[in-house]
């Protein structure tokens, strides 16, 4: 049986959000003095799923922080992501559409409102985080989603899977434009380089994957 124990963290700015053990809550820390901001226990969904026993598959496998800093987003393992309002440590609201776990959360760098999600039901969901709206679902990937980043312009998604393929989204079209088949186990994490560089180096994307490699592509 798989065991997660894992320990997913977030930065933004000097607050750390942890989550992570079988905890069905988000630690906030403050780096400056390593002291306890606050807790956030996420709720069970209004009309609990058939297969959710006990809150047994509440637990959280991913974080993150939106681009504003105003709101921390957190995908369970039973399908359901929860946002938080930061400042006043409160839960607003879940955001459904996924049937399996919730492997990986960005926010979209230019817009506060988008969220992008990878599921282990394949899929990859782009929502309007504030409006509590499915925008679009894009597949294309044949096992779990592991991973998602966004591009520093907000134009494009990358995805990592355990089909051992990463794959490049341009959100314009809501399709997979370039898949990278070179590794030969599941792809567990993609990275974009963040802005700010130029030349050669400018357009990067990286992933890693089990079967011990690091890849680096570039894109344009």
């Amino acid at each position: 049986m798989l065991k997660y124990e894992t320990t997913y963290k977030e930065w933004k700015g000097t607050t750390l959000a942890v989550a992570g053990g079988g905890s069905a809550s988000i630690k906030l820390w403050d780096t400056a003095t390593w002291k306890l901001i606050a807790s956030l226990s996420i709720p069970r969904p209004e009309g609990p799923k058939p297969s959710d026993k006990a809150n047994s598959k509440k637990f959280v496998l991913s974080v993150a922080w939106s681009p504003d800093g105003r709101r921390l987003a957190c995908g369970s393992m039973d399908g359901t992501i929860s946002i938080f309002d930061v400042a006043r440590a409160k839960f607003l609201h879940h955001l459904e559409g996924h049937s399996m776990p919730v492997r990986s959360l960005v926010y979209s760098p230019i817009d506060a409102r988008v969220l992008f999600s990878a599921s282990d039901d394949t899929h990859v969901h782009m929502y309007d985080a504030e409006g509590k709206t499915l925008v679009g679902a894009m597949s294309g990937h044949t096992s779990w989603v592991l991973s998602v980043d966004a591009s520093p312009d907000g134009t494009g998604i990358a995805t990592g899977s355990s089909d051992k393929t990463v794959r490049l989204w341009d959100l314009g079209m809501r399709a997979a434009v370039q898949t990278m088949s070179n590794h030969i186990d599941q792809v567990w994490g993609v990275s974009f380089r963040p802005p700010g560089g130029n030349g050669v180096l400018a357009g990067r994307l990286a992933s890693v994957s089990d079967d011990k490699s690091i890849s680096l592509y570039g894109y344009s």
